[in-house]
């Protein structure tokens, strides 16, 4: 198995990372979660400093978080296959994998890359499986548009509109911070902050696109052989 193009030289890290801890096995990828948690920071923030040297640094966190959140990673982590591939204990085998899980084998094979084929591997792996969810974070910074398309959506999907809910807000007068969540009908979608309202927001329609965007590939990839036939007719 490739990750991010990558072939590993030594398939016991690859068989490690997809190791759950849920298996109580005695090597499981725990560490290797860690390991490529911290690598994933730095290859995103690496990205974002050298490739935009514009954006401040408050921007860039804020890129950087919406790419490593659990919603990118376990999206990614489906469309990869890695829902199949995990070996996960008896209460994790009759059901979908939660995102949490998902996430967490990303992150565990990408500390396996690491360590396999050092920092430069790690890194072209990582773009090969996240670039194209960087480029549009980078984009759509500062913009109206990820709202816009949300609302264009649930107007098309739902015949409503999305609404956000103030989760959390802290910080002085000058200093504040806030977390938003957005909402369409009884569906919740993950939480973003921001340093206003709006900006959070903004963060918060993003998360919900990367959501809906990965439930729409899901359904595609899964649909009947027949429907697809159709679809492309």
């Amino acid at each position: 198995m490739q990750f991010g193009g990558h072939n590993f030289a030594n398939p016991a890290l690859l068989e490690k990372a997809l190791t759950h801890a849920s298996t109580h096995l005695e090597h499981d990828n725990e560490r290797l979660e860690f390991l490529g948690d911290a690598a994933l920071d730095l290859i995103v923030a690496h990205e974002l400093y050298a490739r935009r040297p514009a954006l401040s640094e408050g921007a860039m966190t804020e890129i950087k978080a919406v790419v490593v959140s659990r919603p990118t990673l376990s999206a990614v982590a489906r469309e990869l296959g890695l829902d199949r591939l995990a070996r996960v204990g008896p209460g994790l085998r009759s059901r979908t994998l939660p995102a949490s899980v998902l996430a967490n084998l990303y992150e565990a094979l990408l500390g396996a890359v690491y360590l396999d084929g050092g920092f430069e591997a790690a890194r072209r792996a990582a773009l090969a499986t996240l670039g194209e969810t960087l480029e549009r974070a980078t984009r759509e910074w500062g913009s109206a548009n990820p709202k816009q398309r949300l609302q264009h959506l649930a107007q098309a999907r739902w015949a409503t509109l999305p609404s956000y809910q103030l989760l959390e807000a802290f910080g002085s007068a000058h200093s504040k911070a806030f977390c938003m969540q957005a909402r369409i009908g009884e569906a919740s979608f993950p939480s973003a902050w921001g340093r206003t309202r709006k900006e959070a927001e903004r963060w918060a329609a993003f998360e919900a696109l990367l959501v809906l965007e990965a439930q729409a590939r899901a359904a595609s990839v899964n649909a009947p052989a027949d429907q697809a036939d159709d679809k492309s007719e």
